[in-house]
């Protein structure tokens, strides 16, 4: 009775020893509480996703989310901050801060470029892989990525072991961001590298300094004295971070509000100091409580004529 029959074959034994058995890993996920997937093979409508994104270690999980979203988007899709503020309910500010972590990370490259017709754009590029160059403008989507869009510069992606950029310092906001104002700060922005091609900036960086500039044409500067005031007397070296350099002249070179009003006489000390506006006529901006016409194209009032007899 102790004795074991030699003859009986042994049993086989798993090729795998029951580490990769879906139903023996499920039994063990089940006992230490850890997640079971029920995966089922896509056949349409799939994006694929690196986990160095799905799993990335210093993105939020808005970041990561949005990226996501983005990728499964075909060639040629709104992707700008009001578009995705109207899909998601996350908001505005906080859907600007994702993209901004995207952009730092090469996720995301965006500049701006002037048309021929002078009307500044915004070249968003979406990348699946960041640092490989032949890497498309979407992630692999089902219905297969668009073309990439052609971008006179890009920004270089952050390579393994680089530490993250920093944010970039804080700058004046303008009493009165009205839309002419800041567009006029944009198109500040954008001709600097006409000036000096080192100074060529991401729409993330345009969007972080235009405030600063429309605080600097608020104060009755044309656009010519703040393109100076940012190209002039540059360091000869390269520069590593314009967009930070010229953050530090638009806070620390700030001129100071002009003692005139836009009529040409001096202001009360407690006067109020009216938004610029653009004059109906002539485009030339000027100071005024509500829109309408500057001093040199305002109607002449009429003298008062001679009163009737009787």
């Amino acid at each position: 009775m102790d004795t074991q029959n030699s003859s009986v074959r042994p049993h086989a034994r798993s090729r795998n020893g029951g580490e990769n058995h879906p139903s023996r890993g499920t039994r063990a996920n089940t006992r230490s509480g850890g997640v079971i997937h029920d995966n089922s093979r896509h056949t349409s409508r799939f994006t694929v996703i690196g986990n160095h994104l799905a799993q990335h270690a210093e993105l939020s999980l808005l970041a990561i989310g949005l990226a996501v979203h983005i990728q499964s988007l075909p060639g040629g899709a709104l992707i700008d901050i009001r578009t995705l503020a109207a899909r998601f309910p996350e908001g505005k500010t906080r859907i600007a801060a994702a993209l901004r972590e995207l952009e730092a990370h090469g996720y995301l490259r965006r500049t701006c470029e002037r048309t021929s017709s002078g009307r500044v754009i915004t070249r968003t590029v979406s990348c699946n892989q960041p640092g490989r160059s032949g890497s498309g403008a979407g992630a692999g989507a089902a219905d297969g990525p668009g073309p990439e869009p052609k971008s006179r510069s890009r920004r270089p992606a952050r390579r393994e072991g680089e530490p993250p950029r920093r944010a970039l310092p804080a700058v004046p906001q303008p009493a009165y961001p009205t839309p002419d104002l800041l567009r006029s700060a944009v198109e500040v922005l954008a001709g600097l590298r006409r000036g000096d091609p080192r100074l060529l900036l991401s729409a993330t960086e345009v969007e972080h300094l235009a405030p600063a500039v429309a605080a600097w044409l608020e104060r009755d500067l044309p656009p010519s004295a703040v393109h100076h005031a940012l190209t002039a007397g540059l360091p000869p070296e390269p520069l590593h971070r314009p967009a930070a350099l010229l953050a530090h002249r638009l806070a620390a070179q700030l001129p100071p509000v002009p003692p005139f009003t836009s009529f040409g006489a001096p202001a009360a000390p407690d006067a109020v100091r009216h938004p610029l506006r653009n004059c109906e006529t002539c485009d030339r901006a000027f100071r005024a409580p509500a829109p309408g016409h500057c001093r040199d194209c305002r109607p002449e009032p009429e003298p008062p004529g001679p009163h009737p007899a009787g």
